[in-house]
């Protein structure tokens, strides 16, 4: 019981100090995120009149709507405020809630980024263990084509895939979200895939190199030794052994998915946020980049927790440490 109440409450702790760093990591962010859209060149204002000449007067009220000419703590003090109770301000391209904007745009950006997460982590598994368990041949061609995949930026995988299975073969649409969750499948398919493909070789690469180095150390060659069959050897001694590292990059390529994503939806023409990110920088709708960005770091900090939280689950080596 003494025992079990130490770890428990080692654990306790070390939960704090993540969530502590969290928060402090939240903290520094949003700051950062704040004062270099404050510091951007533009203003809202210019979008709002449209280049047209506007009386000072006109101007002048816009600038109070947006608290344009407040001090820039105090706009930062209350971006802070009503961002925590889920409050980003009004859109001004749409002239409409930044909150009601990201919901409405939310589940396609994550239908997409569940769609390549699971693409990455099937494919990635998939041709790291086999170039791992079958050197020769077939671990150069998978070398040599992961070494392509993440090398292909986003944008030109999606132009090819476009190209070839929307415009030539006319297998997948180009363009849209789709309507249904059949029909939203299959128009995500290749944003999906172009999304994946870089990340995917990366957790290939990772996978292959983790497994490898569990297939040479000693504990493997005692087990085969001894006569245990080559799949419990595999199953219980190398995979799970290497599932620390592949954890990592798996939790850290997800959560680094919604940064891409702006690219792809782009280029399928998607409308989620990612995509509303590209076109409210475009215009200083400086309320939506604000929000966006700090979703992004939100996401890649929850991420790095849980991967924190995960591995000594995974690793007993982790939780006697």
């Amino acid at each position: 019981m003494g025992g079990s109440a130490r770890v428990g409450e080692l654990m306790g702790a070390f939960l704090a100090r993540r969530l502590a760093g969290l928060v402090a990591t939240l903290a520094g962010a949003s700051f950062a995120v704040f004062s270099a859209v404050y510091l951007a060149p533009g203003d809202p204002a210019s979008f709002l009149t449209q280049g047209r000449s506007a009386s000072p007067q006109a101007i002048a009220a816009i600038r109070a709507q947006y608290h344009l000419d407040d001090p820039f703590l105090m706009q930062y003090l209350k971006w802070v405020g009503g961002a925590v109770t889920g409050d980003f301000g009004r859109s001004v391209q749409f002239r409409q809630d930044v909150t009601g904007l990201l919901l409405a745009r939310l589940p396609t950006t994550l239908f997409l980024v569940g769609y390549a997460g699971l693409l990455i982590v099937v494919a990635g598994l998939i041709l790291g263990a086999l170039a791992a368990l079958r050197p020769g041949p077939l671990d150069r061609i998978v070398l040599i084509g992961t070494g392509v995949a993440t090398a292909t930026p986003s944008f030109v995988a999606a132009i090819g895939l476009i190209s070839l299975f929307s415009v030539q073969l006319g297998w997948f649409p180009a363009f849209g979200n789709g309507e249904g969750p059949v029909d939203r499948v299959w128009h995500l398919t290749l944003p999906a895939a172009a999304l994946a493909l870089t990340f995917a070789g990366l957790l290939a690469r990772v996978t292959r190199s983790s497994m490898l180095e569990e297939l040479a150390r000693e504990h493997v060659e005692v087990a085969r030794s001894r006569g245990v069959q080559e799949n419990a050897v595999i199953r219980r001694h190398v995979l799970r052994n290497s599932l620390g590292p592949i954890s990592t990059v798996t939790g850290t390529v997800i959560a680094g998915l919604l940064v891409a994503t702006s690219i792809v939806e782009t280029a399928f023409g998607l409308s989620g946020i990612g995509q509303l990110l590209v076109s409210s920088v475009t215009v200083k709708d400086f309320p939506v980049v604000q929000a966006v960005t700090t979703l992004i770091v939100v996401v890649f900090a929850a991420a790095n927790l849980l991967v924190d939280l995960v591995q000594p689950a995974i690793d007993p080596r982790l939780r006697r440490a």
